[in-house]
């Protein structure tokens, strides 16, 4: 049985608030990654993304003095989530933007996550995939699609762009059944710190190869890092990971079916966006495919299983 499978029962109380908290962080991410990307090139921006990560952390881990991995697996645990989710998957994601994928084929790749977890959390992680949350899961792909379908063009511009945004489809997969079969109990502090600076090791040099490191120092750029690095990179990726390693995996990834529909009212509300009459149901399929996974029975599987 995985050792993440023990730890269910001893889920903190504040879990429960987390998957509202973290899709309204990730989703208004999106939209202010709009204005961030605006004034710097991609991998500079998320390079400078990083570094403000790790200077926000490094003086609270010098006064609290989190407790640290005590082995060696556990750092190469968290350094492997760091590459695959911090470095991989984000670093995909702007690759293909850059090679001329529209957002709404890289969000229309990137929502079948919940279906490869399906396929694989079986046998990765000891979970049950019953008939229920695999209808749940079709159900929230297909309304994921028409929010995405109904607010914009779905365009693949280069074969290159098309691979980039599967290979960020894979990589925030593996990051997911990864942390979910591998993920220990770790101070968040620590946690982001060993993710953070394996994601700058990565990022940086990126940007010194494939950029002029161009940022424009404007007050809605430093108004976007700000965000991007405290509520996305810190609080919600933490609450993500935490999750992640307390619940299953199938059903805590069942929630990115909900992005576009929130990214959506998110931008209804914040900026004045339409929303198309085609989107609306869409909503509504994903909710409904939500609610058939986060209420299925199946649990995961007994250690003789």
């Amino acid at each position: 049985m995985p050792p993440s499978a023990t730890r269910n029962a001893t889920s903190p109380r504040w879990l429960g608030a987390a998957p509202a908290i973290f899709l309204l962080l990730w989703c208004t991410g999106f939209i202010v990654l709009k204005i961030g990307l605006a004034h710097a090139d991609p991998f500079s921006f998320l390079a400078l993304r990083y570094a403000v990560v790790l200077a926000v952390l490094a003086p609270l881990a010098l006064a609290l003095r989190p407790r640290w991995p005590r082995t060696l697996r556990a750092w190469g645990n968290l350094a492997m989530v760091g590459l695959l989710l911090q470095a991989g998957y984000f670093s995909f994601t702007y690759l293909a933007f850059k090679h001329g994928i529209s957002a709404g084929a890289v969000a229309l790749i990137t929502s079948l996550q919940p279906l490869l977890i399906g396929l694989l959390a079986p046998a990765v992680a000891g979970e049950r995939i019953t008939w229920r949350r695999w209808t749940g899961l079709l159900l929230g792909v297909a309304g994921a699609a028409l929010v995405i379908v109904s607010k914009s063009a779905v365009a693949v511009a280069s074969t290159a762009g098309l691979l980039y945004a599967c290979a960020a489809l894979l990589a925030i997969t593996a990051a997911t059944l990864w942390e979910r079969r591998y993920g220990t109990e770790v101070h968040p502090i620590a946690a982001n710190l060993i993710q953070y600076a394996v994601g700058l090791a990565v990022a940086l040099p990126l940007a010194a190869l494939l950029e002029p490191l161009h940022i424009t120092w404007t007050t809605p750029l430093l108004l976007a890092l700000a965000y991007l690095a405290l509520a996305n990179s810190i609080i919600a990726i933490t609450l993500l990971l935490a999750m992640y390693r307390h619940g299953e995996a199938s059903k805590v990834s069942a929630l990115f079916f909900l992005v576009p529909p929130v990214t959506a009212l998110v931008a209804y509300i914040a900026l004045g966006e339409t929303i198309p009459l085609p989107a609306w149901p869409g909503m509504l399929l994903a909710a409904g495919g939500i609610f058939l996974v986060t209420h299925d029975a199946g649990k995961p599987r007994s250690a003789s299983a």
